[in-house]
C-alpha cells in the first residue's frame, strides 16, 4: 500500500486545491476507508468563501462511500474489503450530547481563536470530518469511532443511490422531522436545492398531503414534483407568502422548512405559518438572523422554531438506506454531474456558481 494519497485540502479563502497527503495511520477504534465516491456540499462552499473557517491545510469534505480498507485492532462485525458509508456527522456516543439523545452534538464545544485557524469562537457541535479532522474528498479517510459509525451498503445499491445518505438526505429528513408534520398537513419547504429536495421527500413520506415547494429555479421545481411536491411556486413570478394564504383558504401552512439559510427565507417560511405552526430551519447562516415582530406575533403565535444539524451513526444510515433499498425513493436523480478527483477544482467552480443544471457531483478518486 502506498504511504501518500491525494486529498483536497483548504489553502485559503476562495482557495481549495489538491495535495499529497500522508495516509493515516489506523488507530484501536479507527476504520481507514478508501473513497469510491464522495461529494461536494453547500457547507463546502462556505468554507471555500472563507465564510466558515477550518483550519489551512485541513481535508475538506464530510460525505464518505467507499471500501474498509483497514480496521482498528478493537472494531468488531465489519471486514475489510465491506462496502460502507459513514455519516457526515461521525458521533462516538460516550458524550453527555450523545446519551441525552441529542448525538450530533457529540463533541460540541466553542474552539478559541487560533486554535482552528479562524479568530473569535467557533461552535463545532458534533461535525468533524472536513471540519476539525481530516474529511473526505481525498482518497482515503480515516473515519473514527467506527463501530458506532460505519453502515454496510446493502448489496445492490450503487454509490450514486446512497451518497446522499451521509449528509444530504439525513438532513432533508431531519428538517420533516422537526416540522412535526402530522397526516393531511400543509408543508412548505423553501429552497429547492438538494436538502430541500430531500425535505419535500421526507415530508411527503411523513404523511404531508399538501407540500408546496419553493424556489426560482423551474428545472428544480420540476425535480420537487417528482420526488413528492404537489404545488411549486417559482418566487419570481408571485408572491410567495400571499399564495400560500390562497391556497390554505387564508388559514396559513401548518408548517414550513427553510432550507438555504438567508434572512429572506427564514421571514417567508415563518410568515406562511399558521398561529401554532412550526418553523423548522436547515440553512446554513453566514451572518446574524433578525425575527420580524409582525411575523413573529410580537413572540405571542404559539410559534415553534426548530433547528437540526444532520443526525449521524450507522442506524441512522441504515434506516436512510432502508428506505432506498425498499423503493420507497431514488435519490440518484440528484446526481447531476461526475468529476475524478483530479477535477476537484473544476468541480468546486461549477458547483459553486451553479452552472449547468448542477445538484450534486460524484466526485471519483
Amino acid at each position: 500500500m502506498a504511504s501518500m494519497m491525494r486529498a483536497a485540502v483548504f489553502v485559503a479563502p476562495g482557495r481549495i486545491e489538491l495535495a499529497e497527503k500522508p495516509i493515516p495511520d489506523v488507530g484501536p477504534n479507527e476504520a481507514l476507508v478508501r473513497i469510491t465516491t464522495t461529494t461536494i456540499c453547500g457547507t463546502d462552499i462556505h468554507i471555500l468563501k472563507g465564510e466558515y473557517p477550518v483550519a489551512k491545510g485541513l481535508t475538506v469534505g464530510h460525505e464518505p462511500v467507499g471500501v474498509i480498507e483497514k480496521l482498528g485492532s478493537a472494531v468488531r462485525g465489519y471486514h475489510e474489503g465491506q462496502r460502507v458509508l459513514a455519516g457526515a456527522i461521525c458521533p462516538n456516543f460516550n458524550s453527555y450530547a450523545a446519551q441525552d439523545g441529542v448525538p450530533s452534538q457529540d463533541g460540541s464545544y466553542l474552539i478559541e481563536s487560533g486554535k482552528c485557524g479562524c479568530h473569535g469562537y467557533k461552535a463545532t457541535a458534533g461535525w468533524r470530518f472536513g471540519n476539525m479532522i481530516d474529511g473526505t474528498q481525498a482518497e482515503y479517510v480515516l473515519v473514527p469511532d467506527a463501530q458506532g459509525n460505519l453502515a454496510p451498503i446493502p448489496d445492490g445499491l450503487t454509490d450514486e443511490q446512497v451518497l446522499m445518505c451521509p449528509d444530504i438526505m439525513s438532513t432533508g429528513f431531519k428538517g420533516a422531522e422537526n416540522a412535526n408534520i402530522k397526516l393531511g398537513d400543509t408543508v412548505v419547504v423553501f429552497a429547492q436545492g438538494p436538502i430541500g429536495l430531500c425535505a419535500t421527500a421526507g415530508a411527503r413520506l411523513l404523511g404531508a398531503t399538501t407540500i408546496i415547494a419553493v424556489d426560482g429555479n423551474d428545472h428544480r421545481l420540476g425535480i420537487a414534483k417528482v420526488l413528492g411536491a404537489d404545488v411549486t411556486l417559482n418566487f419570481r413570478n408571485c408572491d410567495v407568502v400571499d399564495e400560500v394564504m390562497k391556497l390554505t383558504g387564508g388559514r396559513g401552512a401548518d408548517s414550513s422548512i427553510e432550507a438555504l439559510g438567508t434572512q429572506s427565507t427564514f421571514e417567508s417560511a415563518l410568515k406562511v405559518l399558521k398561529p401554532g405552526g412550526t418553523l423548522s430551519s436547515l440553512g446554513v447562516y453566514s451572518s446574524d438572523l433578525s425575527i420580524p415582530l409582525g411575523a413573529f406575533a410580537a413572540g405571542l403565535g404559539d410559534y415553534r422554531i426548530n433547528t437540526a444539524l444532520c443526525p449521524g451513526g450507522k442506524e441512522r444510515m441504515r434506516r436512510l438506506m432502508n428506505v432506498l433499498a425498499a423503493e420507497r425513493l431514488d435519490l440518484g436523480v440528484l446526481v447531476t454531474h461526475k468529476y475524478a478527483l483530479d477535477d476537484i477544482v473544476a468541480a468546486y467552480d461549477l458547483f459553486a456558481h451553479q452552472r449547468d443544471g448542477v445538484l450534486k457531483i460524484a466526485i471519483k478518486p
